[in-house]
């Protein structure tokens, strides 16, 4: 507990007037009973009502004499208190992403609130089995039907679970207080932790490392026992065994009395890692993601401030559990964008992972066979230290990748959705019992409904995107969920030629249908993994060999490791380029390496097909031949010439309002702001010159990609400089402003260096 008589305050309402720390006094009742992180009830407002803030600073000096400092009135019942780390943390996001300190601090408290322990009953005799058979026998006679079934089941065994007894004996609760009265049995309570770790598995030993998978283990463990802090990037082709040399790293950790979180990029790779992991290391592991009920949340949590894990897996959102003495950090397939927050504050996992590696004195390793731009970027320049894992443990090599041209084949006559490469392969792995994967990057049945008389689009009338045909005769929005019937003419002209376009999962499952009868197969998407355990299920089947195909989307490339997968297929592989993104070549030469990854990967060797409109591309070029060091060479030169990341940074400041007018004089006043402060920190001509880039660059206000989402119209701009902290200071004078600023529902959001254009 930290002492003194004022504390600092975040009042728990996410509102930019009043984020900022409110003080009060603190009654002697409470004396040297708070701490930081702390939530407790103050009275807020004129008139006092109570309300929830978070403690982040106890001190002695006064910001206002006594007589008009409010007393806190409590500690907040049931909450729970928060490491002081992790309330600096928030601060720190909240200074470095933009956003309110409560939006920041609600982010890495993983559990806002206390919830009671589950409890198991058990049903105890208290008597020898002679004198329950002489109760036994009295209850028959009374025909106590209900005592005879407890007691004859008590003579068998003499601890039954209370819930067995009331469900499947037909039991009720009366009778077994009437038997407890009588000194015949005790009901005996006692709380247990919810754990989400449902695995039953023997313990392995961990596999002989190789030369290479060695020295990286231990350099990392030698650097922590001599107190070096560092980052590591682990560069591994797919197969490398770069998951071995994370459990080792764990292990050597746990050695050392130290906890670790994993990191990985979607609740799709949890089963298949946490497998790993608890075979390895045993209950010691937990999982902390989004398909937990909030009881399972709060008791990873309580578990881990106790020293009950050792390691804890997940997305993102895992980063904030409150380990009290973690040693490493690990982030898994570094360069997904699903470890970018999607709302506020807009963290990346891997720069909050470094401030919190920083904060414990942890060490952090990344590792991919696809790294980030930023991370390699950093990596050359020495910031990180960089490892090469080259080769396969299986000793094979990397699938041969064969790069189809559709427009070629479409000149040929193949207007299937295969290429004829393709359903060759495919026929010769049926027939040889082996398995397949087809990515698709999309979802949904079409991608959108059109005339083809007068070339209406049928949208949604709540956002400016078109709908997604689905089976059924469904069109959905992907954005805000609407949904209506498919029509049978256009809404627009009365023509009946209104058809859907591009391929989608549930389609390529159809055609699989038809061109191979009997076929089994599976489908991987978002619209198949709406359940808890339907990832777990989907996985399980196809790697006990319940299905020939694995047809998906994304999420089917990620890690998965299915030794009887001998092809490949990627059906799309230009679709990703299409997106109007600076990062678009980046994430198609990433989706593709990870792909063809999957090939191959047990004793049997495997292949790749890549079917394309633009086999000349260079990230389509680059990925089939498994060259990411030329990928990297080519990519980072068109960064730099257009001033992208990582050769400069950029802010986007997203303004959303239901009032078009209100949102876009809002957007012109932010910019002229970002002008402003640009101009005040721009550099002398003999400082700039030949390096254009050097400037800070505001570009817009102009709508967003997407310029209205379910009523709501999106107006951005884009601030660019090769200086992070210009950039912060543009974010801090829009936010002064905006604090003095009237505003009704008009809404700022900052996004430094976005993954996803606005």
């Amino acid at each position: 507990m930290t002492n003194g008589r004022y504390a600092n305050i975040i009042v728990d309402i996410s509102h930019e007037k009043i984020d900022k720390p409110f003080q009060y006094k603190i009654p002697e009742k409470l004396q040297g009973k708070l701490e930081e992180g702390m939530c407790v009830q103050i009275p807020f407002g004129m008139g006092n009502r109570l309300r929830q803030g978070y403690v982040v600073e106890i001190t002695d000096k006064a910001e206002f004499p006594d007589e008009k400092q409010k007393s806190i009135a409590g500690i907040a019942s049931g909450s729970m208190a928060v490491e002081g780390d992790l309330v600096r943390l928030a601060a720190w996001m909240k200074e470095t992403y933009g956003s309110t300190m409560i939006a920041a601090l609600k982010t890495v408290l993983p559990v806002k609130q206390a919830i009671k322990h589950k409890e198991k009953r058990k049903i105890t005799r208290l008597l020898s089995v002679e004198e329950t058979r002489s109760i036994l026998g009295e209850c028959m006679r009374k025909h106590q039907g209900a005592k005879a079934r407890v007691l004859e089941e008590l003579c068998q065994e003499p601890v039954l679970p209370y819930e067995l007894v009331l469900g499947k004996l037909n039991v009720a609760p009366a009778t077994l207080k009437s038997l407890q009265s009588q000194g015949v049995i005790a009901i005996e309570s006692e709380s247990y932790y919810r754990n989400p770790v449902k695995v039953e598995s023997a313990r392995e030993m961990g596999k002989t490392l190789s030369r290479e998978q060695a020295d990286i283990c231990q350099k990392v463990l030698s650097d922590f026992d001599q107190e070096k802090r560092k980052t590591y990037l682990v560069h591994g082709i797919t197969g490398s065994g770069k998951t071995e040399v994370y459990l080792a790293l764990i292990e050597g950790m746990i050695e050392r009395g130290k906890q670790c979180i994993m990191l990985i990029p979607e609740i799709a790779l949890t089963y298949q890692t946490l497998l790993r992991f608890y075979k390895r290391f045993g209950d010691r592991v937990s999982v902390m993601n989004s398909t937990l009920s909030a009881g399972e949340k709060f008791d990873q949590c309580e578990r881990a401030k106790k020293g009950e894990i050792d390691v804890i897996i997940g997305p993102r959102s895992a980063l904030f559990v409150p380990f009290p003495n973690l040693g490493m950090i690990v982030i898994d397939e570094e360069h997904e964008p699903s470890y970018k927050s999607e709302t506020m504050p807009r963290y990346h996992a891997r720069e909050t992972a470094e401030y919190l590696a920083e904060l414990k004195k942890a060490s952090l390793v990344l590792g991919s066979a696809t790294p980030s731009l930023e991370a390699y970027n950093r990596a050359k320049q020495g910031k990180y230290e960089l490892f090469t894992l080259n080769r396969r443990l299986t000793g094979g090599r990397l699938a041969p990748v064969s790069v189809i041209d559709l427009r070629q084949e479409l000149r040929e006559g193949n207007r299937s959705i295969f290429s004829r490469k393709l359903q060759e392969l495919m026929e010769d792995r049926i027939n040889r019992k082996e398995q397949t994967m087809l990515f698709l990057n999309r979802r949904g049945y079409a991608g959108f409904v059109s005339c083809r008389s007068c070339g209406f689009v049928m949208k949604c009338p709540h956002c400016d995107v078109s709908l997604s045909q689905h089976l059924g005769g469904r069109m959905v929005c992907h954005y805000c969920g609407y949904e209506t019937t498919e029509p049978k003419k256009c809404p627009s002209c009365s023509s009946p030629y209104i058809l859907g376009f591009k391929a989608g999962t549930q389609q390529i499952e159809q055609q699989l249908q038809i061109r191979f009868p009997g076929i089994r197969v599976l489908r991987m998407d978002a619209d198949t993994t709406r359940t808890k355990d339907s990832y777990e299920k989907i996985l399980t089947a196809f790697a006990e060999g319940e299905a020939d195909v694995l047809v998906g989307t994304q999420m089917i490339v990620k890690g998965h490791d299915f030794p009887n997968v001998t092809l490949v297929g990627v059906l799309a592989a230009d679709l990703s380029l299409n997106d109007s993104d600076y990062r678009a070549g980046e994430r198609t030469f990433q989706l593709l390496t990870q792909a063809a990854g999957r090939a191959g990967r047990g004793v049997k060797p495997g292949e790749v097909v890549i079917q394309t409109y633009r086999p000349d591309h260079y990230s389509i070029i680059r990925a089939a031949a498994q060259d990411y060091e030329a990928f990297y060479e080519e990519e980072v030169l068109y960064r730099e010439l257009g001033a992208y990341p990582p050769a400069s940074h950029m802010l986007a400041v997203l303004i959303t309002t239901p009032d078009e007018k209100r949102g876009e004089a809002l957007a012109d006043k932010l910019a002229s702001l970002a002008r402003e402060e640009a101009d005040r920190n721009k550099q002398t001509p003999k400082e700039a010159q030949g390096r254009e880039c050097r400037q800070t660059v505001v570009i817009g206000p102009a709508k967003a990609s997407i310029g209205k989402i379910n009523d709501i119209y999106r107006f951005v701009l884009y601030c660019k400089s090769a200086k992070y902290g210009q950039l912060t200071a543009i974010k801090d004078r829009i936010e002064q402003a905006v604090a003095l600023l009237e505003r009704k529902d008009e809404n700022i959001q900052f996004d430094f260096d976005p993954i996803d254009r606005y």
